[in-house]
């Protein structure tokens, strides 16, 4: 049978649309039937009328396509699209405005997005009027600073005022320095510039030596030694600067799984929960490296969900996640350094 394979968003997501299209605006659907409308755009417009009841999102769909019957060609654009439907939206439910906005700024959160070439995106969701009341200062303090001879563009001045008014530097005095708890994994020979390879940073992957070297050389970076086992690759003590064992063994965890263990979670250890593999008080199990494994909270709580069944075996540093419907996901951890298990024998001579 065909599998597919989205995260479980994803997966929600198309779910969450389908059955809106279908119930509460079928004349859209029609559209997207007849390929005047592509699911993306279908999709924007199931977001923005969401708020609304059935029968207000009835009406709206009704509207939209009276309205689209007789509109330029630019209106079928996405972007125009959701503007329009946001207008009927206003038109249909007038009352209901300030309640909208009200709950929509119950939902303000921070997201941070990793991408490409070292590079990730801090994003803030919250009122526009705050929004637009930072933006304002931000580029504010980066004119001044381009004012004052600063040779980095505007774009760039933004970016590093952000970052140092989050940090607590000078804004745009120069480059960000970071004095938050950042966990950076490069064997000796990366940091002693024998190497360009090895280097990771927790959260997001490899990154060049030469990157992972600008980190560990700031005035405010802190230096920890990490035993690896060669054989493996992963570690095996943390030293001892710490006298809690129990703090050591946790930390010791946060650096050998990086991630949450589930295959395709990518959440830091260094914000997961510290999970018994072997059930404390069912189990009897052991509070030990050997037992204990970094899961993110939803995934956590998802062990003990009806169906859900995981087998971690730490020798090899493998796990295996079975699904309700029987489908089984297995994970094989990177080792912190690559390992250099040692040579076969020689053979014997005949």
């Amino acid at each position: 049978m065909p599998e597919y394979r989205a995260s479980r968003e994803v997966v929600l997501g198309r779910v969450h649309t389908a059955v809106s299209l279908v119930s509460r605006m079928p004349r859209l659907l029609s559209l997207m039937d007849e390929g005047t409308v592509e699911y993306y755009a279908a999709s924007r417009v199931v977001d923005v009328t969401g708020v609304l009841s059935d029968t207000q999102a009835r009406e709206v769909d009704l509207l939209l396509v009276d309205k689209l019957s007789s509109a330029a060609e630019t209106m079928w654009l996405p972007h125009n699209l959701v503007r329009a439907v946001r207008r009927l939206v206003d038109k249909v439910d007038p009352a209901g405005r300030v309640e909208r906005a009200r709950k929509a700024d119950q939902g303000r959160k921070v997201t941070l997005e990793h991408g490409e070439n070292c590079q990730s995106r801090l994003v803030s969701t919250m009122r526009s009027e705050v929004a637009a009341a930072c933006y304002a200062r931000v580029d504010s303090l980066a004119r001044q600073r381009k004012r004052d001879g600063h040779k980095r563009t505007h774009d760039q001045l933004r970016a590093d005022v952000v970052a140092d008014l989050l940090l607590g530097n000078d804004p745009g005095a120069k480059a960000p320095e970071v004095s938050a708890v950042v966990y950076v994994h490069m064997p000796v020979d990366t940091a002693l510039s024998i190497s360009e390879s090895g280097a990771e940073l927790d959260g997001y992957g490899p990154i060049p030596g030469s990157i992972g070297r600008e980190i560990a050389t700031n005035s405010k970076s802190v230096w920890r030694k990490v035993l690896c086992d060669p054989a493996t690759g992963d570690p095996v003590d943390l030293g001892r600067s710490r006298y809690r064992p129990t703090a050591t063994i946790r930390e010791a965890m946060r650096v050998r799984d990086r991630e949450c263990v589930i295959p395709w979670c990518h959440r830091p250890a260094r914000h997961c929960d510290t999970d018994h593999d072997k059930e404390w008080a069912r189990d009897q199990g052991p509070t030990s490296l050997a037992n204990l494994t970094a899961r993110c909270r939803r995934h956590h709580r998802m062990k003990h969900a009806p169906g859900w069944l995981s087998r971690h075996d730490v020798a090899r540093a493998r796990i295996s996640i079975t699904t309700p419907l029987g489908r089984t996901y297995t994970h094989s951890r990177e080792p912190v350094l690559t390992p250099h298990p040692p040579p076969d024998p020689d053979p014997p001579p005949f």
